[in-house]
């Protein structure tokens, strides 16, 4: 058994607490629990117990075997003088605080089948053991749970999105063009989109704004794709003008060889993508402020609504010429952006500057739009989880990562009532 195991057991009362003594002998009767520490220090603080006659306030200490203690070094740590109590799964040692007075300890059994069945959730295959008993949760409680589980996701990528305005100055015009350029990565290629993003300000791009082929000639020359002896003549103007630029700015490009091309789709290439932002960024020279005064879906969707320049409806890279098609950014391109791009990017200005109404906007923007389709939301649909939107999508693939994949189920509200169950 693990000691989080034990921990948690202590949080949630999930043993008999009638009729208990120490290890001495003496009867204990456990009056407040104390509160989890998290951080460095005993595991629980401000707990109070009565042993004897005698009303003791202090910090609790949970180990599997009272010999833990030594082996933590609690003994030399002065953070522990004020434990009033050691809870064990196993007696090997006594234990004496650094003063010589010995540590009143008290031992618990938990219950067999709660323990079965933690071990069974960790060890068992992702998402197939704790899910065979999602049909006993109570009723309502997965639809709630989702929910945190999305603000939880929200706040952790607002977190993240708030921390990068702060490196750029809490520019958010600048802050949205390193987040927009990231997700246009798509997960394969985000490291080398924000690498670009990062080496090309806003600022310089706004110059240009007038000048779509001046655009795409700093994000191309940027990106490491101009070739130093372009064969056409639309690559050889776009190096034309980047060298300008370049010259102009004091601009040095980023590694191309950062591009994947592996395993994927022609019409997710990076210059595709690249092409497609180069639109985006030309059609909107303030596009956060677009989209804070978006009114509704529609407008807001319109906003990423943009095709690539002629160029690329006939090609996939430079050079390599391909059947005729417009390369847009299609429904599912912008759903994708809205999901991990402007409801998280929302929620963190909702956040830094206090607007409660926003927030909830942010949310209503993922209730509103389609679930996403991938493999981890088909195996969730396999267990019977139905996702209506991307609200439901965002909670699974939340739930997923952060809980399933982790082993983190003393942390899950569905592990927790699961576990419960398994003592009823």
């Amino acid at each position: 058994m693990k000691e989080a195991l034990l921990q948690y057991i202590w949080q949630y009362k999930m043993f008999c607490a009638t009729n208990l003594h120490t290890t001495e002998g003496a009867p204990l009767e456990i009056i407040d629990y104390g509160k989890k520490n998290d951080n460095a220090g005993p595991d629980f603080f401000n707990a109070k117990v009565k042993i004897g006659e005698t009303l003791w306030a202090g910090n609790v200490e949970i180990h599997i075997q009272s010999s833990d203690w030594l082996r933590h070094k609690h003994d030399k740590d002065s953070r522990y003088d004020n434990v009033i109590l050691h809870v064990v799964h196993e007696h090997d040692k006594e234990i004496t605080r650094q003063d010589g007075v010995r540590i009143p300890t008290l031992i618990i059994q938990p219950n067999q089948a709660l323990i079965e069945r933690y071990e069974q959730m960790t060890q068992g295959s992702q998402l197939t053991f704790c899910s065979k008993y999602w049909g006993n949760l109570p009723n309502g409680f997965l639809r709630l749970y989702m929910s945190q589980l999305v603000t939880e996701r929200l706040c952790r990528k607002s977190t993240e999105i708030i921390e990068k305005s702060k490196l750029l100055n809490g520019d958010w015009e600048e802050t949205l063009y390193v987040t927009l350029a990231t997700a246009f990565g798509q997960g394969t290629n985000a490291f080398p989109f924000e690498k670009l993003s990062l080496s090309l300000p806003l600022r310089l791009i706004s110059k240009q704004h007038d000048s779509l082929t001046q655009i795409e000639a700093m994000l191309f020359g940027q990106a490491g794709l101009l070739c130093e002896t372009p064969t056409d003549d639309y690559e050889k103007s776009l190096k034309q003008e980047y060298d300008f630029l370049k010259n102009k700015f004091g601009l040095k490009c980023i590694d191309k060889d950062l591009w994947i091309y592996a395993r994927m789709r022609p019409a997710n290439f990076p210059h595709i993508k690249i092409a497609q932002l180069a639109q985006l960024l030309h059609k909107h020279q303030n596009l956060f402020s677009a989209i804070l005064s978006a009114k509704n879906n529609h407008e807001l969707r319109s906003l990423f609504e943009v095709e690539t320049s002629p160029y690329w409806e006939t090609h996939y890279s430079f050079n390599a010429a391909s059947i005729r098609k417009k390369k847009k950014l299609g429904d599912t391109s912008i759903d994708l952006l809205i999901i991990n791009l402007v409801a998280p990017l929302l929620f963190a200005y909702a956040q830094k500057r206090e607007l409660p109404d926003l927030m909830e906007r942010a949310t209503e923007l993922l209730e509103n739009t389609k679930s996403e389709k991938n493999n981890i939301i088909t195996q969730w649909q396999t267990l019977g989880i139905e996702c209506k939107s991307a609200y439901d999508t965002q909670a699974m693939l939340e739930l997923r990562k952060r809980y399933c994949n982790e082993k983190n189920c003393l942390r899950c509200g569905i592990a927790h009532q699961v576990l419960q169950k398994s003592i009823k």
